[in-house]
């Protein structure tokens, strides 16, 4: 069942998704279950003992990447080898600042500050804006949402810089895309360490066979690498539960180890390495090698790669137990790495090229060797999984096509397994590693994106400062100046790598930028679509109980994008076919821009039109980080719900004066909008269950009628009806439910641009194509399927 359609969805819809007003309000207030209820997602206090373990669990999930960078920064820092050993002392202090900067003060005590619930990463801070300022490109949200226990957001005062940065902000749609395009280059560029990050870590952690055997080829090197490489992604699906309790002592042994051996190489080979503590070695560094020590940057940025995989695993563990590890293990650890390096290096130079091998004492290095190269596989880990959470995040806020999501462990909801993206994970990092052969390329294009992604926070953060958090502008200012110093000479650098392997990222980025800005585009203009082409509730009332059609036994679930209004795909069905359903209830799944919905919060019901109608909404809402497996008991949550409401409604109904009502966990409000006394008899008249949508009100339909609640008592005509109302949906319910999908297809219209035609009618369509359907994510038995088609062009 396929019609045509072509409607202009270029004009900007005014009411941002709030044509639907559900008001709630109960007998007593329940702000204190309320306070109760959200206290439950903010940080908890926890114990010394606790906190030091979960400080040592944290060690091995999020600081793995940052961990193994000494295994290649001095060899990628002077490619060409080292011409004077003072240039040494030069690249230790910039090390040693870089970590104290960007890790530690920017990252650690900074940014960290401004996760989600706990939740971290380039989207979680995007969900924050979108609380706060109506930044959303697909304006699906409406002030209901905001009384989740989970939508933390803060007052703005009217007169406030918050407050002008927001109006500006929101001004106009170009900027509202242009923070989106800002958030999926930064997304991109993390995705994009997912492939350089094992690549780089197992290639570096492999060669150190060949300080043993220098006569080794270096294919042999690759082929190790690309063995263990395809043995990291071939056990991903059995999740990193399974031998995530070895993650942490392995990566705390790492850091005792380099740690350790840096305090030898230090009291053995130079001490006079630590007066590079002092900044004014970087200014003789860069007036000594001049261009060279500049390009040279690109190098020592890879001592700080990890740092946005450190963010970006934050939902794994508190803020304190992240800090109390970087602080006591992390930092001191890599700067005796770093320095006890540069003291082997001031009586070695010519080593530079594999600085980290040679500069392990002799009767521990095959022990050290086993022990880089599990770390390098535990780094690599962290990214893949951090990948996999942002290709998650993207995909529930509508920026990536559906993928299957297996989740590998029933006690960490965050550990989760995508099968194809682990595989063009695979097939990619197998690629760069048998391509390049050697670190420097492979490190040009890592820092690359590094430095990109940090860039990409830096903006951002810049706007949760003002808006989230209302910090003083001066305050603003200096955090900014001092970032954006930092990492834009970083990037000036790695600018003049671009043809040296640091071109890889930027195509790898452009490709995934691609497909999600097409499909979140064909996703905005099939919303916009539904919002422009929805029918009038009128039309449908003027229709009658029987809506023109014979009413069989049954449940008809109409899937459909919109919260609120009836959509076409509604009309189209009931004028091709002679019947419908005797029950039909229009089911919106929308995805918040909140960490989760608690499950209690989950579901919104409403009546729609007189009951003899029997026509219902659902709106079933879920955060980015909700579950994204096959909900096996969708369909049965979903008549929970629904006969929750009907014995609400009836209760409300009885002892009250409502006409409208919603389940909101199991909360319910009353309606005060169409609350009308009759003052000659002292009772109340209600305008019961007939509402239209208008704008952002509801109004009460013409053909609305009065029930006076002082003929019967008013117990036993809602008990009555209630039973009636109950045996009548479980009888439809047990008679079969149906599953009414909408199948909108997007075409470019003829006199569309070239380029126009080949994103929407082959790039888009293919992702559709490709793409799971939401049938299969709810589980919905083929035989219980019915969709209904429609094409409209853009």
């Amino acid at each position: 069942m396929v019609t045509d359609m072509e409607v202009d969805t270029n004009g900007e819809d005014d009411s941002k998704g709030g044509m639907w007003a559900l008001e709630q309000k109960i007998d007593q207030p329940m702000d204190e279950e309320a306070g109760r209820l959200k206290n439950m997602y903010r940080e908890k206090k926890f114990s010394a003992i606790l906190l030091l373990r979960l400080a040592f669990q944290s060690l091995g999930v999020v600081y793995g990447d940052l961990g193994t960078s000494p295994l290649y920064v001095f060899y990628n820092t002077f490619p060409k080898g080292i011409d004077d050993t003072e240039d040494i002392i030069g690249a230790l202090s910039l090390i040693i600042y870089s970590l104290t900067l960007v890790p530690l003060i920017k990252y650690v005590f900074i940014v960290c500050r401004a996760n989600d619930n706990g939740q971290g990463g380039t989207f979680a801070l995007y969900s924050l804006l979108c609380r706060h300022a109506k930044v959303s490109t697909i304006p699906n949200q409406h002030r209901t949402d905001e009384e989740l226990t989970t939508y933390s957001r803060t007052t703005i005062h009217e007169n406030s810089f918050a407050a002008k940065t927001k109006r500006w902000l929101e001004g106009h749609v170009f900027k509202r895309n242009a923070l989106l395009l800002l958030v999926l280059v930064g997304t991109c560029m993390a995705i994009g360490d997912g492939i350089l990050t094992p690549a780089i870590s197992v290639l570096s952690a492999s060669g150190g066979i060949k300080i043993d055997h220098p006569g080794m080829s270096t294919d042999v090197v690759i082929v190790v690498s690309v063995i263990i490489l395809l043995g990291l992604f071939s056990l991903q699906h059995y999740g990193p539960d399974k031998v995530g309790w070895l993650f942490a002592p392995i990566v705390l042994i790492w850091f005792l180890l380099i740690g350790g051996i840096g305090i030898f190489n230090i009291w053995k080979y130079d001490t006079g390495v630590l007066r590079a503590f002092s900044p004014v070695y970087i200014y003789h560094y860069f007036a000594r090698r001049g261009k060279n020590g500049w390009t040279s940057l690109g190098g020592i940025m890879l001592s700080i790669t990890g740092t946005e995989a450190l963010f970006a695993d934050l939902a794994h563990f508190p803020l304190s137990a992240i800090q109390l590890a970087f602080t006591v293990v992390v930092f001191p650890c890599l700067l005796l790495a770093y320095s006890g390096q540069a003291a082997y290096l001031m009586q070695n130079k010519e080593h530079v090229y594999d600085a980290f091998y040679r500069s392990i004492p002799e009767s521990i290095y095959w022990p050290m060797f086993v022990i880089a190269t599990l770390a390098a596989i535990v780094a690599s880990q962290a990214t893949i999984s951090a990948t996999f959470s942002i290709i998650k995040q993207a995909n529930a806020l509508g920026c990536f096509p559906r993928v299957k999501v297996i989740h590998t462990s029933s006690k960490f909801l965050g550990q989760i397994y995508i099968p194809d993206i682990n595989w063009i994970l695979m097939v990619l990092c197998i690629i760069v590693t048998a391509g390049f052969k050697n670190q420097s390329q492979i490190g040009n294009a890592y820092g690359t994106a590094v430095v990109i992604v940090m860039l990409a926070t830096t903006f951002i953060m810049i706007l949760i400062m003002l808006l989230v958090w209302r910090c003083h502008w001066i305050l603003v200012f200096i955090f900014a100046a001092l970032s954006l110093i930092v990492e834009c000479t970083y990037f000036s650098a790695v600018l003049f790598k671009i043809d040296q392997g640091g071109w890889v990222p930027l195509v790898i980025a452009a490709v995934f930028l691609l497909i999600m800005y097409i499909w979140h585009y064909g996703t905005v203009k099939r919303y916009e679509f539904e919002m422009h082409s929805k029918i009038s509730m009128a039309w449908i009332l003027g229709l009658g109980p029987s809506l023109g059609l014979v009413r069989v036994p049954g449940v008809g679930l109409v899937y459909t994008e919109l919260a609120s209004g009836v959509p076409h795909i509604f009309s189209h069905f009931i004028t091709n076919l002679p019947a419908i359903h005797s029950v039909v209830v229009f089911v919106c799944v929308k995805y918040l821009p909140v960490y989760t919905v608690p499950e209690d919060e989950r579901f919104l019901v409403k009546r729609i039109g007189p009951k003899n109608f029997h026509m219902f909404r659902c709106v079933a809402r879920y955060g980015y980080k909700d579950l994204h497996k096959k909900d096996d008991e969708f369909e049965k949550k979903l008549f929970d719900n629904l006969f929750m409401f009907v014995r609400l409604e009836s209760m409300m109904e009885g002892g009250s004066d409502s006409d409208e009502y919603s389940v909101y966990g199991q909360q319910t409000r009353r309606s005060k909008d169409f609350l009308l006394p009759d003052t000659n008899n002292n009772t109340f008249s209600s305008v019961v269950d007939l509402t239209v949508s208008s704008g952002d009100s509801i109004v009460p339909a013409k053909s609305s009628y009065h029930v006076n609640n002082s003929g019967m008592s008013s117990g036993q005509v809602s008990s009555h009806t209630e039973v009636d109302e109950m045996e009548f949906l479980t009888g439809c319910r047990d008679a079969g439910v149906v599953h009414i999908m909408g199948n909108t297809v997007v075409r470019a219209r003829r006199d569309s641009p070239f380029y126009k035609k080949i994103c929407i009618d082959y790039v888009y369509a293919f992702l559709r194509k490709i793409c799971r359907e939401n049938s299969v994510i709810f589980n919905v038995p083929h035989e219980s399927l019915l969709n209904v088609g429609q094409v409209f062009y853009v």
